[in-house]
């Protein structure tokens, strides 16, 4: 049971029927917390941040009760699902947020794209600390694992100032087979396993290539295959301290 109960919004970019959403919201909710469940209706992998088409107008949803758990399906994307619960729309506004589980891995520095690790950054935007959670798995047999990584990862993000947000993958294999937590830096973009090329059609195409080289043994993909679960905290949109040829500018706009 956890120390402080908390109303956590449950999203993911699975969708709301997803098997890793089930696990996860019943991992949470075990740990005595006020569970609210609201995720996209079918698949959003890789939308990002994307939230288009919000304003003005209803949008769509559904429900279903599974486990004692309300789960409700809208017609829209992971960080939409945030913002209508942060405003909200399915009541009282969440304390913290949790994503996933997400089938896959979401390593490196792609994570930007995951629908996933974006609704924990529009999170952090509303001044809500998140979890990201992922498992090393498009089949998943363990997901039980990852929600109890879940629950001791959200007791601790709890102290935490606001707005923290955490990207965890868990390795597919049971508890007891876990090699241990780690702290792990993203995988830097030339590991990048993204490619071009051109179809028979003559249209252009992304596949996936192996990189050559082994990966750096502090980063997530390294970590992960060794069998750890990896934890990295990331910020999302935020200033930074760049000079701005303002005065330089103006003048060459006037002259």
């Amino acid at each position: 049971m956890a120390a402080e109960r908390l109303r956590v919004l449950i999203t993911n970019d699975d969708g709301y029927q997803a098997r890793g959403i089930r696990a996860l919201a019943a991992a949470v909710a075990a740990q005595g917390h006020d569970v609210v469940v609201v995720a996209p209706l079918d698949d959003q992998s890789g939308v990002g941040s994307a939230r288009a088409g919000m304003v003005g107008r209803p949008i769509e949803s559904a429900s279903e009760e599974a486990g004692g758990i309300t789960f409700t399906g809208i017609a829209g994307t992971p960080a939409l699902a945030v913002t209508l619960a942060a405003v909200g729309a399915f009541g009282a506004a969440p304390d913290v947020v949790v994503s996933g589980i997400n089938h896959g891995h979401n390593i490196g520095v792609p994570i930007l794209h995951s629908g996933t690790v974006a609704a924990a950054l529009t999170a952090a935007t509303q001044g809500m600390s998140a979890l990201a959670v992922s498992i090393d798995s498009e089949t998943p047999q363990y997901l039980e694992t990852a929600g109890a990584v879940a629950a001791e990862a959200l007791d601790w993000l709890v102290g935490e100032p606001a707005g923290t947000v955490l990207t965890l993958n868990v390795p597919d294999r049971p508890v007891a087979e876990l090699e241990g937590i780690r702290r792990a830096h993203l995988t830097p973009i030339e590991r990048s396993r993204i490619a071009g090329t051109v179809a028979e059609t003559g249209e252009p195409m992304i596949v996936l290539e192996d990189p050559e080289a082994a990966p750096d043994p502090a980063t997530d993909e390294a970590l992960l295959a060794k069998g750890y679960v990896t934890v990295t905290p990331i910020v999302g949109v935020r200033e930074t301290d760049v000079a701005v040829p303002t005065d330089r500018w103006t003048e060459a706009l006037q002259s």
